[in-house]
Parts: structure tokens; sequence; C-alpha cells
């Protein structure tokens, strides 16, 4: 793993270089092409989509009860467990982020106000191909379901010789209420707007490919979406203390995801990054994964070192990771300087893998240094808020004056004259 000695100024325009997003032109065409397919003829869109990319014929998009049921039942017992006890925890910590509306009559004659509302019917993609993700599910749908959503709907690719078990019981774990067998961009479009056969929703959530995060990109408006992720990334903060054996494996947990995952180590220790770099290059050679999570490691990895702590996480807060660890001693004295980071895990026993799977907070984060300006999914990310307001005729007339001011400098006589009307000075 190539380790990089610059100053300060010098590594910033690197990691801004590497965070750029580049559009793919022929993506965007393709996508809006299917898009206006699925608008145009739906359900036989679809059927003709999935005949043609994931080479399986569809007769009936939504999976049965009895099938899910069944992979629930046969599930192993170790991953059943798993599954169960990753519920207990990530339901713990969602429930304490419920917010409620307020009140406020602090002023004579005046009630203003907001409520939350839940989202009425939220649509989870969950990617299909090498990998299962029965992790993302339960972190999609229980913060929706605690968020008292009233249908949570699943689409996933067809699978050939049926959908991962797994997949299936996390769902009914989950609290899904129904599954649709449908992938990629069509699967995208159906969710936006609608089919015979698959419902609209008001809000799509969950990972994909290129051409799923450009679907969802271009259906935004037409519902909401939760985030366009990018290729994962972990970024580490470790000193002298560390052990490089285990930073290694850490960063090559999230290399192993995709080509383009980026995994960052930065460090003021140059023992520690050449230490490192030797157990990365070892640990490769024996990842079953060992071709994806070269390519990243290659790619879009390095090893940063620099003069002290507080470079390190003036570096790292422009990387703005999805994942953050700080393998220093006392790490939790340092969580003021963290500025832009996905999640964080504090100190050795803190591995990433822990918070993708069973911790309890959500580990549908934002990537590609989208940290600076937004946060991980949670149970905000299902409700809506509405204000209201009352005014007495009293407290009308107290501000009615501000009000038709501010109309006319703006031009609009219409405004000032709905106050003025209701206190015998409108003019027809």
């Amino acid at each position: 793993m190539k380790i990089i000695n610059e100053d300060l100024a010098t590594l910033k325009q690197l990691i801004q270089t590497k965070t750029q997003q580049l559009t793919d032109e022929k993506v965007v065409t393709a996508v809006q092409v299917i898009i206006a397919n699925v608008i145009k003829n739906g359900d036989q869109a679809l059927q003709d989509y999935e005949k043609q990319f994931d080479q399986v014929t569809i007769d009936q998009f939504k999976l049965d009860q009895a099938t899910i049921d069944a992979a629930y039942d046969n599930l192993d017992a170790d991953v059943k467990a798993a599954l169960l006890l990753a519920k207990r925890n990530i339901t713990s910590f969602h429930e304490k982020e419920k917010a409620t509306g307020f009140i406020d009559a602090e002023q004579p004659g005046v009630l203003r106000g907001q409520k939350l509302l839940p989202l009425n019917r939220v649509g989870l993609y969950v990617p299909g191909g090498t990998a299962a993700y029965p992790s993302t599910i339960l972190m999609s749908a229980l913060p929706a379901k605690i968020a008292g959503v009233n249908e949570v709907i699943m689409v996933t690719p067809p699978q050939k010789d049926g959908i991962n078990p797994a997949v299936l019981a996390a769902a009914k774990i989950a609290g899904v209420d129904a599954i649709y067998q449908v992938g990629g961009a069509q699967a995208i479009a159906a969710l936006a707007y609608g089919t015979a056969s698959i419902p609209q929703v008001d809000k799509i959530i969950g990972p994909g490919n290129v051409f799923v995060a450009t679907a969802k990109k271009q259906v935004f408006g037409q519902v909401a979406i939760d985030m366009v992720a990018g290729p994962s990334e972990i970024g580490i903060i470790a000193d002298d203390s560390a052990n490089p054996r285990e930073l290694a494996a850490d960063l090559l947990s999230q290399a192993e995801h995709d080509k383009l995952a980026r995994p960052i180590l930065i460090t003021d220790s140059s023992r520690l990054a050449q230490a490192v770099s030797d157990n990365v290059d070892s640990q490769l050679k024996v990842l079953p994964r060992t071709e994806i999570a070269t390519a990243s490691v290659n790619n879009k990895g390095f090893i940063a070192v620099v003069d002290q702590v507080t470079d390190m996480f003036e570096l790292m807060n422009t990387v703005a990771p999805e994942h953050l660890e700080i393998q220093l001693e006392n790490p939790t004295q340092y969580l003021n300087l963290i500025k832009n980071a996905g999640s964080v895990f504090l100190g050795r026993y803190a591995s990433e893998p822990l918070g993708d799977y069973v911790a309890g907070p959500n580990h549908i984060l934002p990537t590609s240094g989208t940290a600076r300006f937004s946060s991980p999914l949670g149970v905000y990310d299902f409700v809506k808020r509405t204000s209201f307001i009352q005014y007495t005729a009293p407290a009308l007339a107290k501000e009615a004056k501000a009000i038709t001011t501010l109309a006319r400098v703006e031009g609009l006589e219409g405004h000032a004259r709905a106050i003025e009307a209701r206190f015998d000075t409108y003019y027809d």
C-alpha cells in the first residue's frame, strides 16, 4: 500500500482529486430510456428488462408469503440469532431518535406549532448479484417502522436459483410488508411512478450500482430519496500505539466491497505506516475477494504520514469519510476534533464491521465526501414536518402593518389586501 509523505496542502489536494465523481453520460441516457419505458409500459417493460438484464422470466412480481416464511423457518440458527441480535440493537438505538412536534403559545392570541407525520409508503432497494446484504435490510426497514411508516415494500433483482434466504428472512424480521422481484433502474422507476403490480412510494432508500444510483437521481422530485451512495470508504487515524495487523484488516474490510472503495490511513508514525503497508500486502494474498480489494488499495487507497495529531484530523475532515476509526490512546478525547464523518469508531475494539452489523447505529452512511453536509440514515428520514398557525383578531391586528408593508415591498398587493380585508380596509 503506497505511503505518501507530503505537506498538508498537497495531501488535501490529493484527497479532493480522488473524491471527484464523474458523470457517465451513456449511463444517464440509458437510465432515461428505461424510466420513460417503465412510465409508458409499466409491468411489461419490467418483464422485458428482467429477461434482458437478469435472464429471468417473471410472471408474478410479488413474492408469495409462503416462500418468505419458509426462508425464515429454514434459516441457519446462527444466522437467525445474529439477525435477531442486530434487530434488537438497531431498534434500541433508533428508538432514541424519535422526535415529537411542539406547540408554542407564549405570545397572547398566537398559537404556533409543528407536527411530525410519518411517510405513508417507502420503497427499499436491495442489490442482488454476487453479494447479499441482509444487514442493510434491517438498517433500512427498522427505522422506517419505528418512525411509523405505514408500508415498507422491498424490491430486489430476481435470481435464477431464487432470492437469498437470508435476505428474505431479514425482510421478515424487519417487518417488510411486501417483496417484489425486480431490480436495476427499472425497479427505481417502478417505485417512483408505480405500475399495475408495484405501488408508488413516497421515498426510495437503499444502495445499488451506477444505474440504480443514476435512476435515483433522475426520479428525485417525483419521490424523495435517501442519498446517492458512492463506493464504500474507511478513514483511520492512528498513532504508534495502534496494532498494524488490525489496522490492515480494517482497511481491507472496506476495500473488499468495491474496486472503487477508498481505504485511507493517516498517521504521525512512519514506522506504523510501513508496518501497515506490509500487513496489507500480506493479507491481500489470502483474502478471498483479493482482486477487488487489490484494485481498491492500489487505485484509491493510501497511507499519509503527517507531523502531528491536529494535522491528522484536519486532513481527515477534508476526506469526510463514510467510516472513521480513531485508533489513538483515549480516543474519546478527540471527538471535538471531528467535523466531517458518517460514523465514528472509537478505539481498538470498535472495528468498522461492528457498526456494519450489530452495534445499532445505522450503517447507511454518506459517502464520497458528502459527510460534509449529510447524515446517517435514521428515523428522522421517514417523517415530514408540518407547521400550523392560529392568530386571534387582536394578535393579527398587532402585526398587520408589518405584513402589508412587506407585501407591498415585494409588489404583492393581493397579499396586503388579504390582511386588510379582515379589518374593513379592503378595497374592491
